[in-house]
């Protein structure tokens, strides 16, 4: 496997998610691109958008990040099936890139929430997540600030009616429509979310449940 971490001002869980990809790529290879590249490296499977808060957050999460010359790299690359993970901040760019429906808000109760939380797998019906069981109950941390997810009536009753509800938040600690914590593209190749599973990936962290989503995206490459 061979996977492109995109590195932007401001970004600070780079390292990790470079780390948790690294444990399952064996001889694959991880590469970080800075923003300002215009082209990602030839013989991709991945592309992991990482969180942090780039461009120090201004206008909106993400939404700088989403022009920045790399991003028309993602978008071709996504365009023609690759591998799209966005966490955190990464979520936020890729629903301003327009790759994922919705919009990133502040949280409801106005706060910087940072602490694990239980999610509940709610589609298994993608390599990001085939390693699960549905309905499986895991733990991932979350640490952010505008994790509030918010979409029009139609397009949440598009995205629970088509199986592109990743995860949900058993006790929804930002206020996110339908509970909502991850959401899947039309083909499910692209996969945003919020909580972190490059921090919940080694036994150090108190739990390898983040690790699974790795490991079936891997698997899921080597039988496509």
């Amino acid at each position: 496997m061979r996977a492109a971490v995109i590195q932007f001002p401001g970004s600070n869980c780079d390292r990790d998610m470079a780390v948790a990809l690294c444990h399952v790529a064996g001889n694959g290879q991880v590469d970080i691109v800075w923003h300002k590249e215009t082209s990602l490296p030839d013989g991709l499977d991945i592309v992991a958008i990482p969180g942090g808060f780039s461009f120090g957050d201004y206008l909106r999460c993400g939404a700088i990040a989403a022009r920045s010359p790399i991003a028309t790299a993602i978008r071709a690359f996504a365009d023609k099936g690759g591998f799209v993970l966005g966490v955190c901040n990464g979520f936020q760019v890729l629903t301003e890139t327009g790759l994922l429906p919705g919009v990133l808000m502040r949280n409801a109760g106005l706060k910087y929430i940072c602490k694990p939380v239980s999610l509940t797998v709610q589609s298994t019906d993608s390599v990001f997540t085939s390693g699960y069981e549905p309905g499986q109950q895991v733990t991932f941390p979350i640490a952010h600030h505008d994790g509030n997810y918010n979409a029009d009536a139609d397009t949440v009753a598009r995205l629970q009616g088509e199986g592109r509800v990743a995860f949900t938040y058993d006790d929804n600690p930002n206020g996110s429509v339908a509970d909502i914590a991850g959401v899947f593209s039309e083909n499910r190749r692209v996969l945003g979310m919020m909580p972190h599973p490059e921090r919940m990936a080694e036994p150090a962290h108190g739990g390898v449940e983040g690790a699974v989503l790795f490991r079936s995206l891997l698997d899921g490459m080597a039988t496509a």
